[in-house]
C-alpha cells in the first residue's frame, strides 16, 4: 500500500485530463443505472481495500464539520460545542469548519479513528464513490482520486466498464 500511495499523486496527475474529459461526458450522457453500477464498483473495491492500511485521507486532508457533527462530537467529549470548536476547529476560506491541522487530531498511530462512532459525516461518506447522483460530484471525485487509492481504482474501473 505504501508504494501505491507514493505513486498515487503521479498516477492521478497522469490520468487527470482523461478522467476530467470522461466526467464531462458523463454529466451530459449518464447511464440510467449509474448509481447502481457505482455502488457495485464501490462495494467490490472496498472488499479488497482496508482503509486501516492507508488512512491517507486522515493524514493529508481534513473533513468539513457540520453543526450536527460538532454537536455530536462535543457531546461525546462532554464539551459544549463552542469548546470543541475552540479546541479543534478553524473556519476556512469557504466559511466552513475544518480541523486546525492535519493529520487529523483523532487519528492514532495504528490508523484508527479515536472518534469513529461519532466521526463527521464527511468522513463516514468518504470517498463518496457510492453516493446517489454520483455524476454531480465529479469535481470532488477528481480531487479524491489524488488522495484515496480506492477512489482512484474505482474511477479507473469505471472508465473501463462504462465507456462513454
Amino acid at each position: 500500500m505504501q508504494k501505491f500511495l507514493q505513486q498515487l499523486p503521479k498516477l492521478a496527475k497522469d490520468t487527470h485530463k482523461e478522467t476530467k474529459k470522461y466526467f464531462d461526458k458523463l454529466k451530459k450522457k449518464q447511464p440510467k443505472d449509474l448509481d447502481y453500477r457505482m455502488q457495485q464498483l464501490h462495494d467490490a473495491e472496498f472488499k479488497r481495500t482496508d482503509c486501516l492500511t492507508c488512512a491517507n485521507c486522515c493524514k493529508t486532508t481534513g473533513p468539513l464539520f457540520t453543526t450536527a457533527d460538532i454537536e455530536r462530537i462535543a457531546k461525546h467529549f462532554r464539551q459544549k460545542p463552542q469548546q470543541f470548536i475552540d479546541q479543534y476547529l478553524r473556519i476556512d476560506e469557504d466559511k466552513d469548519y475544518v480541523l486546525q491541522q492535519v493529520p487529523c487530531t483523532f487519528l492514532d498511530q495504528d490508523n484508527y479513528c479515536m472518534i469513529y462512532d461519532v466521526r463527521p459525516k464527511a468522513c463516514k461518506e468518504f470517498p463518496h464513490t457510492d453516493r446517489n447522483k454520483f455524476h454531480q460530484i465529479s469535481n470532488l471525485t477528481l480531487k479524491n482520486v489524488e488522495i484515496c487509492p480506492a477512489a482512484y481504482r474505482i474511477v479507473e474501473e469505471m472508465k473501463k466498464k462504462m465507456p462513454l
